[in-house]
């Protein structure tokens, strides 16, 4: 880990009561034992690190699906969305991102419009690669359409680790590609359900970037090229 990206890199405000708090630990274990302190200093990084907020480069071509989460893709397979997404009844691809402890944790949209539907839902704390996980495990759905009548569904999936969702969109919010509408604290999963005839773009097993890897295109059409760093 280089320490100076670390520290240059902002940290999300989700993240400062858990900094402070492991500091205020490392504090303590300075009169208990030394050792102690130094593995708490330790923690306290790690947890900066965890909340880390970096700037990205958003593509701004019209018709792109972005991924909203940094990690690997884990599934590519069709399913039938929940419900609550509005997302009709026939199966659709999804495309799952799972992301562990290292990764950044920061969601982002993965395409501009509005959110028409956001769900949350107890559950289980299955290992979030698994496919059953979309199922059984805790979850947040939200879903997004453009000014085309176009539904992109996304799901935060919590994992063995992670034990908090946060979402920060509400129905009737307008959102941009690459903005942050969440995280998931401490390991998790996102899924995305492309819409219909839409092809991804990825693989198994390619890393993905939160709103700058293109994970499929909504249309073959060449249109200028240029991006957004926020």
């Amino acid at each position: 880990m280089n320490m100076v990206k670390v520290i240059a890199v902002p940290m999300h405000p989700e993240g400062r009561k858990f900094v402070l708090t492991f500091s205020v630990i490392s504090f303590l274990l300075w009169f208990i034992w030394q050792p102690f302190f130094w593995l708490g200093i330790l923690a306290t990084v790690w947890c900066y690190y965890f909340f880390r907020d970096p700037v990205r480069s958003i593509p701004q071509q019209t018709g792109l699906i972005l991924s909203p989460a940094d990690g690997i893709v884990s599934l590519i397979t069709k399913a039938v969305p929940p419900p609550e997404m509005l997302l009709g009844d026939n199966p659709l691809t999804r495309v799952s991102v799972f992301m562990n402890v290292f990764n950044c944790h920061i969601n982002r949209a993965p395409i501009s419009g509005k959110v028409i539907a956001v769900s949350y839902h107890h559950g289980k704390f299955l290992n979030a690669s698994l496919d059953k996980a979309s199922e059984h495990n805790e979850r947040n759905t939200i879903t997004i359409e453009t000014d085309k009548d176009i539904r992109i569904g996304v799901i935060q999936i919590a994992g063995l680790v992670a034990r908090r969702i946060v979402c920060f969109a509400k129905p009737q919010d307008e959102l941009n590609v690459g903005d942050r509408f969440g995280l998931i604290r401490f390991g998790s999963r996102l899924d995305i359900f492309l819409p219909e005839g839409v092809e991804p773009s990825v693989g198994l097993g390619q890393t993905a970037v939160a709103g700058e890897t293109i994970l499929a295109h909504l249309s073959n059409k060449k249109l200028p090229w240029s991006i957004k760093r926020v």
